[in-house]
Formats: C-alpha cells, structure tokens, sequence
C-alpha cells in the first residue's frame, strides 16, 4: 500500500509505502510489516523512536534470524550463513556465505543422508531375509554407492575448509590520535600511496583496507580517522560536524571488529593521557604498540621493548609485518575441558569458542556391549 507518513515531531507527512505478510510467508514465519520511506538517518530515526514510543521495540542483534530458524524457515547451516554475509569483507567471502544461504550446504547435506538412509534400508533387508534367495543390493552396487557418498562428503568438506578459510584471514586495524603516521604506516606496509598522507590532522575520514600476505598468512589491514574527543562542541546542523562524527563512528566499528589492533603513538611528541593508557596492553585482544615518526624521535625517549618505524626511511617495516605474522599465528589462549565426549576450546578473556567443539566416540566398551546383547538376546 501507498500513502503517508504522520509524525508528531514533524510538521509534514512522509511519503511511504507499507509491504504486509499476514501470514506465515516471511522471512520469520510471523507476519511482518515493512515501512519503505525516505532514506535520511534522522528521519528514520524520528520513524523509530515514533514507533517505540507506541509500544514497539528494537530487534535485538539476530532476532530476526533466529526466529526464522525456531519457524523452520533457514536450518543451521543457513543462519551461520546469515552472520557470513553481514561479516564478508570481500566479494569471495560474500560468494561463499551466499551460497551457503541459499542451500549449498544443506541441500547436498539432505541429499546425502537419504542415499545413505535408502542405502541401509537395502542391507537391513538383506539381512533380515538372508535366508531367502533374494538380492537387494549387490557388492559392486553397494561399493559404488559408498564411493559415491565419500566423494560428495569429500567435497562437502572442502566447502566448509573454504568458508574456514575466508573466517580464518586476520584483521589488524590501525589507531591512533589524527596525524600519527597511521596512513604513512599503511602505505609503508602495502607498498603503495593508497592513503592520502597530510600534515594537517583529521585528513582520513573514511576507513582504507589492504589485503597483506604476510607468507601465506592472509591478512587485512585497515586504516581508520584518528581519534579526536570534543575539544570543539559539535553542534550538528554543521557539515563537517556530520562528516567528523561518521568517521569516528566508523573507526569505532572497525576498531570493534579487528582481532589485531595497532596503537600508533607519534614518536615526534610526547603522549597524551590517551595514549599512555591505551599502550598498556589490551585485554581484549592481540596488541602491538607502534612508535612512529622515528626519524623526528629523540632516541633515547623510546621504550625499548615496543616497535619502532619510519615510514620515510623504511625503519620497523619488516619488523612490524613479522610482528603481525607471528600475532595471526599464535593463539591467544586455550582452554580444554572434558564434558562427556566433548573437548571445548575458547579465548579465556571473551569466553567465545576458538573452533567448533571436537566430539568423539569412545569404543572401548563395544565388545563388552555386544556380549551383553548375546546374553539378553537383544
């Protein structure tokens, strides 16, 4: 339906169009109405807060995908899927979650049990009329059958491997306070002028990535704004303030998201309260403190212990690339514990899993469980 939309807090009515599901057809399995209206943040915002205000709430983070699982809409393999889309960072990492989405997993998954469920029904009924001079499935059948089910699991699994292998490339993320030598350190490490480099501060408000191949460790570097507080008070009807704010917001985001973060601290003065505190060591993640500017440095300022570049004359570079190699190939903790038949390992400081749990079976008792099945004639 076409029509308007009447805020309280705006003086004109938004044009917009309302997409209805009454019925079990969404992507949940609920009925679900959408708004489509004018794309401005703050409008949308006022449409949100109009909406909260009327008894509404906000979707908490996968909500929607989790009631389309519990609605049997997507299985497993396609919610993971879901999460694969909104992290891709490159078109393969998108190809490969969005064929997931869409059934490359579970589609050949299913198929596979019901040959090998039809498969066994073939030999329990040999079996059970073994007596008899019938023939349900043949050896030649039932080898290739069983060549036929390694195949397709031994390409299912290189699926997986490759949705591993796109999750498994690091993500360092340079920060700092704006004119730190972030982007010259950025073009060091990638070799090219990617980033615009300026003494003016606050020349980067957008975020840059690079693709580093730290010998054969795939990883992505990111260069973000520097940090800026509110020495300025912002008043937001102005430009600049806007644009300011988005890169910061940005910044933030992809500090969030990275597993490696560089903390450059500009080595031509002396750190600010900011910088003293954020070069101890974070206990979040992995952290490597980077001085910079080391041309214009006073050596004898320099901690000894933490790593020193130049992006003029080169100095650190390759110290700096070894350092983030060794930091994508250390674990940062492991924890192991038994439950049952199951083995867990997870980062002791955000409690999340390194790897899906590793399950096996314990067949030591099998013999003893089939005389016991002798004994009771079961």
């Amino acid at each position: 339906a076409t029509g308007t939309l009447r805020l309280p807090d705006l003086e004109s009515s938004l044009p917009c169009d309302v997409y209805l599901w009454p019925n079990a057809r969404s992507y949940t399995g609920q009925p679900v109405v959408e708004i489509h209206t004018i794309g401005s943040p703050p409008l949308l915002q006022l449409v949100l807060r109009s909406l909260t205000a009327a008894g509404a709430r906000l979707a908490g983070p996968g909500e929607f995908t989790l009631r389309a699982f519990l609605a049997g809409r997507i299985d497993l393999t396609q919610a993971e899927a879901v999460l694969g889309v909104i992290d891709a960072a490159d078109p393969r990492e998108l190809d490969v979650a969005l064929g997931q989405l869409a059934g490359g997993l579970a589609e050949p998954l299913h198929r596979l049990r019901d040959a090998l469920v039809d498969l066994l029904a073939e030999l329990e009924a040999g079996l059970d009329f073994a007596d008899e001079d019938l023939s349900f499935i043949t050896p030649e059948q039932l080898d290739r059958q069983l060549g036929e089910a390694t195949r397709q699991v031994a390409q299912l699994t290189q699926q997986v491997d490759s949705r591993g292998e796109a999750a498994d490339r690091i993500r360092a993320v340079l920060v700092g306070r704006p004119n730190s030598g972030k982007s010259s350190l950025f073009n060091a490490l990638v070799r090219d002028a990617g980033a615009l480099v300026s003494s003016h501060p606050g020349t980067t408000r957008d975020y840059l990535t690079a693709e580093l191949d730290l010998d054969g460790i795939k990883c992505q570097l990111i260069d973000t704004a520097g940090v800026e507080f509110d020495e300025q008070p912002m008043g937001g009807d102005n430009a600049q303030d806007d644009v300011r704010r988005d890169a910061q917001a940005a910044a933030a985001e992809q500090n969030r998201r990275a597993n490696i973060r560089i903390l450059c601290l500009d080595s031509s003065g002396p750190p600010d309260e900011w910088q003293q505190t954020e070069s101890l060591d974070s206990p979040q993640r992995e952290q490597l403190v980077v001085h910079t500017k080391v041309d214009l440095a006073d050596r004898t300022d320099l901690w000894p212990d933490r790593l020193h570049t130049s992006s003029l004359t080169g100095e650190g570079i390759e110290a700096l690339r070894d350092a983030l190699r060794q930091a994508g190939t250390t674990p940062s903790a492991v924890g192991i514990t038994n439950q049952r038949e199951t083995i867990v390992a997870w980062d002791r400081h955000t409690g999340q899993p390194l790897h899906r749990a590793l399950v096996w079976q314990d067949r030591r008792t099998a013999q003893r469980c089939r005389e016991l099945e002798e004994e009771l004639g079961a």
